[in-house]
């Protein structure tokens, strides 16, 4: 039994370390990388076939409607984009109930291209939309292990964004239409100008 703890501490601590030497290799990546135009919408919807292709019974269902190919150019580094879109992936679907659903939408807003990931999820915690962000913040369901999540994939995500010119926020989705606030999921926000 002590050695499944020990290993497990290791597990977690290597995870740790990956993910904060990824951390501070990111600037220099991001600085001295060459960005080319890409096709966002085309990525989101290869990024949601492999979703629901590999997905378990037990997962969340998954809504998206395909873009035209074209539709949404962006120029950026395609391979960090996508990191960005799998972490927010994962963190919408393990917060989300088994019978619940992510709904994914890509749109223009004027000059800028505008994804939005919606979970059925229990919601942020009150004064938490910010803080999420923080490097080493985490706030995870019950059921999972301790030590499974650095609380840096959110940090490095608004890292990226940001590197491309973009923003990402977190909210809340609530039914204010009647009147009680009750919380409804949470809701990222990608916005990347064009």
């Amino acid at each position: 039994k002590l050695m499944q703890i020990v290993q497990h501490d290791v597990k977690r601590l290597d995870r740790l370390i990956n993910d904060i030497s990824d951390a501070s290799r990111l600037d220099a990546e991001l600085t001295r990388a060459s960005m080319e135009e890409f096709d966002l919408g085309l990525m989101l919807t290869g990024l949601v076939d492999a979703y629901v292709s590999t997905a378990k019974p037990e997962t969340a269902t998954i809504e998206f409607k395909a873009p035209q190919t074209g539709e949404f150019l962006i120029v950026g580094i395609e391979r960090r984009v996508e990191q960005v879109l799998r972490n927010i992936m994962d963190n919408a679907l393990s917060f989300c109930p088994k019978s619940g659903k992510v709904c994914l939408s890509i749109e223009r807003i004027r000059d800028a291209v505008e994804i939005r990931i919606d979970d059925e999820g229990p919601g942020l915690p009150s004064g938490a939309a910010e803080k999420i962000f923080d490097r080493f913040y985490s706030e995870r369901p019950d059921t999972e292990a301790f030590g499974t999540h650095s609380g840096l994939g959110l940090s490095i995500s608004k890292q990226i964004i940001e590197a491309h010119g973009g923003t990402l926020l977190a909210m809340n989705r609530t039914d204010s239409i009647k009147g009680n606030d009750k919380i409804l999921g949470a809701r990222l926000v990608l916005r990347f100008t064009s």
